[in-house]
């Protein structure tokens, strides 16, 4: 694994491994076991998107593998204005060990992973985030254990990068799925295609449709993301109302097993997408979601920069 672009690009042990990796840090770092497997290893940040979870979950973990995060922000690096891509990746592969982009452009990470000589990661664009597609796994497997195939994920909302890479990471790790958006905001066509022929070769299914009733029937787990995601403000008046068939509330939660869980990358836009009462609900995991940020980042960084000599 060179660069960590799309969970499409991984094998299902490659996926695996990095969840198991995952595991063995958090409960290092839970009991307070040192873990610097990165030491005096550094990770060059360029955020061309606004970050609470992703700059924080990043910079916290490459300091508690030993090593040193260094963010920057889209006026300091002019990424494609002020200075071109290629030469950016060429500068940053000689001082850092890794480069992170968050941006808004899917084709700038490929770009600049094609120029960089070390690894990069993508840590979300406007066609994937497979950051958050692994550790929403992670969090699955943490409360509903690892028989995945038993399990039923809804996604209800818009078919946007989350969705995507949820497409992606459902057949690498055994998990059936149902995709509800409303007719129009479907998840990408080429997207779609990959992901069905992938869970056909898994042994899984996934269904997109535009009827939330039959996603959320019998779900162990229901998902939601915000409706008007970042660089689409101007249509979040329009989009409030094609959604609001969408929301999570009390009465689509009802057609749910009743232990099923609540899942939400945040932020939230608590009374659209989500009620209160679900997402502050018993059955609501978003704060473990965003904790294991922390932890399936590091496990990625791990592999990336560290080696194979890391047991998980």
């Amino acid at each position: 694994m060179k660069d960590f672009i799309s969970i499409h690009d991984l094998s299902a042990p490659e996926v695996n491994a990095i969840l198991e990796l995952a595991a063995d840090l958090k409960e290092k770092q839970k009991n307070k076991i040192k873990h610097e497997y990165l030491w005096a290893k550094s990770l060059a940040m360029i955020f061309e998107k606004p970050s609470t979870r992703t700059r924080v979950s990043f910079e916290i973990g490459i300091w508690q593998l030993g090593g040193l995060g260094i963010n920057l922000d889209q006026e300091a690096t002019g990424l494609g204005t002020r200075e071109s891509i290629p030469d950016v990746a060429r500068t940053l592969s000689r001082f850092a060990d890794a480069i992170l982009i968050r941006t808004f452009a899917h084709q700038k990470v490929i770009e600049l992973a094609r120029h960089a000589s070390v690894p990069v990661i993508n840590a979300l664009s406007d066609e994937s985030h497979p950051c958050q597609a692994l550790s929403d796994v992670f969090t699955i497997i943490e409360h509903k254990g690892k028989e995945l195939k038993k399990l039923k994920l809804a996604y209800i909302g818009d078919g946007n990068n989350v969705c995507n890479s949820l497409m992606y990471a459902a057949p690498k790790v055994g998990l059936n799925l149902v995709v509800a958006t409303p007719p129009g905001y479907e998840p990408d066509e080429p997207v779609t295609e990959r992901a069905f022929a992938d869970a056909l070769k898994a042994g899984i299914s996934i269904e997109v449709t535009n009827d939330p009733v039959v996603a959320a029937k019998n779900a162990d787990i229901i998902y939601t993301d915000v409706w008007a995601s970042m660089g689409q403000e101007s249509e979040s008046a329009k989009r409030a109302s094609i959604f609001s068939y969408y929301q999570i509330n009390k009465e689509l939660v009802k057609l749910a097993k009743p232990d099923y869980i609540f899942m939400h990358c945040l932020p939230a836009h608590r009374g659209q997408e989500v009620t209160d009462e679900v997402i502050d609900s018993r059955n609501s995991v978003v704060f473990d979601q965003a904790e294991n940020r922390l932890h399936v980042q590091k496990a990625i960084l791990v592999k990336l920069l560290g080696g194979d000599n890391v047991q998980g």
